[in-house]
């Protein structure tokens, strides 16, 4: 599919728009497709999450009374009247049944260790990944675009050869690995930055950088092979012997062609950057909604854990629609399937 897009500049896709739709068929279509998605993602993610916490072992109801007063201060007084208020000791579907129809009133239930509405605790904790997600995508867009562009227009040059030297070193370290080794450098060696925490000014930059750069260890190869790709295209041969420069060349035919499987990219980074999110937040302390999830688990938070898992769900569903979008204002040819059936 890459290569179909890259041998034809966008430029083309002017003489397609005739058979596309507009711009407010092509965002209804994609919404309700995209709606469709969400609520079988709620549904399928909610019950998945209660099924498999209900399934592993252990009491919950203790772990639960382990949440609220610690671990030292647990009685199986305790426990027993945490499970009578929560009703760990009825039947399973009944309860599910239950946060179905709350689910449909988009209701997620109150935190069963602080009592908290779910609803508020986790959009605490998105502002904070929210702002450590754009950080790591900003950081890996400002590595991986020009770096990527440079080694394309130059292929198999001193820059090519060592963009992939670092790819393939950052990519092949786990994103917890990569983030100690800048602790230890970072913080602890060169007291640059806090190690961990977010109550200290500067203290995301080495979260963000972690991810950053684990994003920008891939997206620089596609940048890069997106760029070489085009470089060698007849069409961008052709503006060169029009007597345009290379940056001219670049401007007019060339960003726009590579743009675009780099921007198809970054909703396969969206799963790297989730996993990231919940790893990173755990080694640094960061207050957001991966760190939040580990500790629902522990404590058998069960409408905190579905809450979590909805909310992250629905960020892909979100993040991939926003990427189609993109994708389809950047080349009009992606709106020509749709603008066939539309009725003119």
């Amino acid at each position: 599919m890459t290569d179909q897009i890259l041998s034809i500049p966008a430029d083309e896709g002017r003489q397609s728009r005739r058979g596309a739709c507009g711009p407010f068929h092509v965002l209804g279509t994609v919404a309700l497709q995209r709606g469709i998605q969400a609520v079988v993602v709620s549904a399928l993610v909610g019950t998945l999450s209660f099924v498999m916490m209900r399934w592993l072992p252990g009491d919950m109801a203790f772990r639960i009374a382990a949440g609220r007063y610690g671990f030292d201060m647990v009685t199986v007084q305790a426990a027993e009247a945490v499970r009578a208020e929560l009703g760990l000791q009825a039947p399973w579907l009944p309860a599910l049944w239950h946060w179905w129809t709350r689910l449909l009133h988009l209701d997620l239930g109150v935190s069963a260790v602080t009592g908290a509405p779910v609803v508020h605790e986790i959009g605490h904790q998105l502002g904070h990944t929210m702002m450590l997600a754009v950080a790591a995508l900003a950081i890996s867009c400002a590595i991986a675009i020009p770096l990527g562009f440079l080694a394309g227009m130059r292929a198999g040059g001193v820059l090519d050869r060592a963009t992939l030297l670092a790819s393939v070193m950052l990519r092949a370290l786990p994103p917890f690995v990569l983030g100690i080794v800048l602790v230890s450098v970072l913080s602890v060696g060169w007291n640059l930055m806090p190690a961990g925490g977010h109550h200290e000014h500067g203290s995301f930059l080495a979260p963000a950088l972690t991810l950053g750069l684990g994003l920008a260890a891939t997206a620089l190869r596609v940048a890069r092979d997106a760029m070489a790709s085009v470089s060698a295209s007849s069409y961008f041969q052709f503006a060169r012997t029009k007597g345009l420069t290379d940056r001219q060349a670049l401007a007019r035919h060339g960003i726009r062609n590579a743009a675009i499987p780099l921007i198809a990219y970054i909703g396969v980074q969206l799963v790297f950057l989730v996993e990231g999110v919940v790893v990173i937040e755990t080694l640094f302390a960061w207050p957001g909604i991966g760190h939040a999830l580990v500790h629902a688990i522990f404590g058998r938070d069960v409408p905190m854990i579905q809450g979590t898992a909805i909310v992250m769900g629905l960020m892909f569903v979100m993040l991939n629609t926003v990427v189609d979008l993109a994708c389809a204002a950047v080349d009009p040819r992606l709106r020509v399937g749709r603008g066939r059936r539309c009725p003119h």
